[in-house]
């Protein structure tokens, strides 16, 4: 989604969560029953349904400073005014300050986008492709389940990156620095990389696997 040159810099509400690290494009569905998110939310939604997402540790509670803005698209009322909703990622950001704390964060935010390309990015997005399929059709073997490539796998080579990013569970730091590279290439590589190892290893279980049933 586009957005002008006029909203280069905006206040956002903002949503910290543990272990979360939201992607363009990418669905993030939530349940909103701490009161003072439940006060952000309904303030979002008599605005434009956007607010911004922020990994935060649960440790440090240290909050990141790039994050990725959340647009309402569906939601439900449940009792007590708790809501449940489907938010889809927009737009990267970073936050320059905080406007205010309390009851909720609001930040001073730009938003961030990857540099143009200066090469021919779809032979590393194919390259990427092809080390998720074999992750795929090893951990499947090595299962004995039924996994396939899901239809919905972007092609074009930014897409291909965030799409890949959000869905590298258990490992929020490493997602959050994919989310923060500004550059595609770089996030493919790396992105290729992960698959690379996971590909290996799953490669020397199942070999394993296969000479112990020999056996």
């Amino acid at each position: 989604m586009e957005f002008s040159s006029s909203l280069a810099v905006r206040e956002l509400p903002l949503f910290p969560l543990p272990e979360v690290v939201l992607f363009p494009e990418q669905p993030l569905p939530l349940h909103i029953f701490e009161f003072r998110y439940r006060i952000m939310m309904n303030t979002v939604l008599d605005s434009d349904r956007r607010f911004g997402v922020l990994l935060i540790d649960p440790t440090s509670g240290e909050i990141s400073s790039v994050g990725c803005c959340a647009e309402i698209v569906q939601y439900q009322r449940l009792p007590d005014d708790r809501l449940k909703m489907l938010t889809l990622g927009q737009q990267r950001f970073r936050v320059l300050e905080y406007v205010r704390q309390k009851p909720y964060r609001v930040g001073l935010v730009e938003w961030i986008e990857d540099a143009p390309p200066t090469e021919n990015l779809q032979p590393l997005a194919d390259e990427v492709s092809g080390l998720l399929d074999d992750v795929v059709r090893l951990s499947a073997k090595l299962s004995n389940r039924d996994f396939e490539m899901p239809e919905e796998v972007p092609t074009l080579p930014t897409e291909l990156s965030y799409w890949i990013a959000s869905r590298l569970y258990g490992v929020a730091s490493e997602q959050q620095a994919l989310l923060e590279l500004q550059d595609t290439a770089s996030r493919l590589r790396r992105e290729a990389e992960i698959l690379g190892t996971t590909r290996s290893h799953l490669a020397a279980r199942t070999a394993l696997k296969d000479v112990l049933k020999d056996d």
